[in-house]
């Protein structure tokens, strides 16, 4: 992961350039406000001692409460984290959200842990954590492998440290606080952005073939938004297998098999294709909604999407990116693109603060304005500045928690 945080720290770099700020203001806003490693111990289902290791890293705070997900995974590690919460500050401050940026996770696979054992992962981690996270101070989120009912255990196990406290996490349960809408947001503000670009350059989704990697939270949900607007799903990929399908394939038909089956591969979607060709697929949007990296210099010529829109945080690295550029292939980054799960985290934890609930109408009315909005700032910026989106959201965030840092003064 050391790569994806040399790249992160290389766009924070070139905003930095073209903003014309100083070499200590760029290390100034590199550098991670807290970062916190704890061990958990627990007692597996069979009796023995299971022993794991989280991370936190908090970035910046200077416009609001640290933010940011959660994620369970084998290849977590500090590096990663850092460069995820460095991304979360510019993503909340592209979409001109009142929070920092932080992101967590264990080291686990949570594939072969029982829901006993993850329940313990997840009450001891908050207990090592409960002193630096809160409504007020940082707030996690569901991310890769975790989901509503982890953020419902943090919030149980929190409460018997600070009381009733709904806001320390986002990505709750309705039940429990969680705002209608939050569980397909990212997905959906997906959608969105691809729509916003499209609409710069006079076009629309209808009848654009898109292929999905990635068929967890995300793209499930930018599947069904994407296709709702009329594009054609051509192809869809998870961990298990990859298929393409020219006449389009029924977002509905494979999450039903999903949900069925926890997995895509078993269900006749269209022809089955290696996962690394996957990629390459001839189609009009490729959207990445798994993992960083995925797109990489080795790759990176032979893609064959007119359009790429990131919904995974860092699935391009910094060579690819180069290589599109030189190609005309327009990405449309992810501190935008994916921004719309924050986006409703931030209308959930307003709502937590106030106790008074939304709709999904107004909801969904509201994420509508932040990703218009947001897009808006950075295609004006991108032509200000003749550079590409992906720069372009890294001056409009930079610059605006430069802004802030700059007004609170150094202490």
């Amino acid at each position: 992961m050391a790569d994806f945080l040399e790249d992160t720290q290389h766009y924070i770099g070139t905003a930095v350039k073209i903003l014309d700020l100083s070499n200590d203001v760029e290390r100034q806003l590199i550098t991670p406000h807290r970062e916190v490693r704890v061990e958990i111990t627990i007692r597996n289902d069979d009796g023995s001692i299971g022993t794991f290791t989280g991370y936190r890293v908090q970035h910046d705070n200077s416009r609001g409460p640290f933010k940011g997900g959660l994620r369970f995974h084998p290849h977590v590690d500090s590096e990663e984290v850092r460069a995820l919460a460095s991304l979360m500050t510019w993503k909340t401050a592209v979409a001109d959200l009142p929070f920092g940026g932080a992101k967590g996770g264990v080291q686990c696979d949570p594939h072969t842990l029982s829901q006993n054992e993850l329940q313990q992962i997840t009450r001891v981690l908050t207990d090592r954590l409960h002193d630096v996270i809160g409504d007020r101070q940082d707030i996690p989120a569901p991310d890769m492998n975790t989901n509503e009912q982890v953020m419902a255990w943090i919030f149980d196990q929190y409460t018997k440290y600070h009381g009733y406290r709904p806001g320390v996490v986002t990505g709750k349960p309705v039940a429990l606080g969680g705002s209608v809408g939050r569980s397909t947001a990212t997905g959906r503000g997906v959608a969105m952005a691809a729509i916003e670009y499209l609409k710069s350059v006079a076009d629309t989704l209808e009848g654009k073939r898109v292929i999905i990697q990635g068929f967890g939270n995300v793209g499930t949900s930018a599947a069904t938004a994407l296709a709702h607007h009329g594009a054609r799903i051509v192809g869809l990929a998870d961990e298990s297998a990859a298929f393409v399908n020219p006449q389009g394939i029924d977002p509905r038909a494979a999450i039903a098999h999903v949900h069925e089956h926890h997995r895509l591969k078993g269900h006749s979607l269209g022809e089955e294709v290696d996962p690394e060709a996957f990629l390459l697929t001839d189609c009009d949007i490729l959207i990445p909604a798994a993992l960083s990296g995925v797109l990489h210099r080795d790759n990176a010529r032979d893609v064959r999407a007119a359009l790429i829109v990131e919904a995974a945080n860092g699935p391009t690295t910094y060579e690819a990116d180069r290589i599109f550029a030189e190609r005309g292939i327009p990405v449309v980054p992810d501190i935008y693109a994916n921004a719309g799960g924050v986006t409703v985290s931030y209308f959930e934890w307003a709502q937590n603060m106030q106790l008074f609930y939304w709709d999904e109408k107004r909801v969904t009315e509201e994420l509508q304005k932040v990703m218009t909005r947001s897009f808006a700032s950075v295609r004006a910026l991108a032509t200000h500045h003749r550079c590409s989106l992906r720069t372009a959201a890294f001056v409009l965030g930079v610059g605006r928690v430069n802004d802030a840092t700059t007004l609170r003064g150094v202490s």
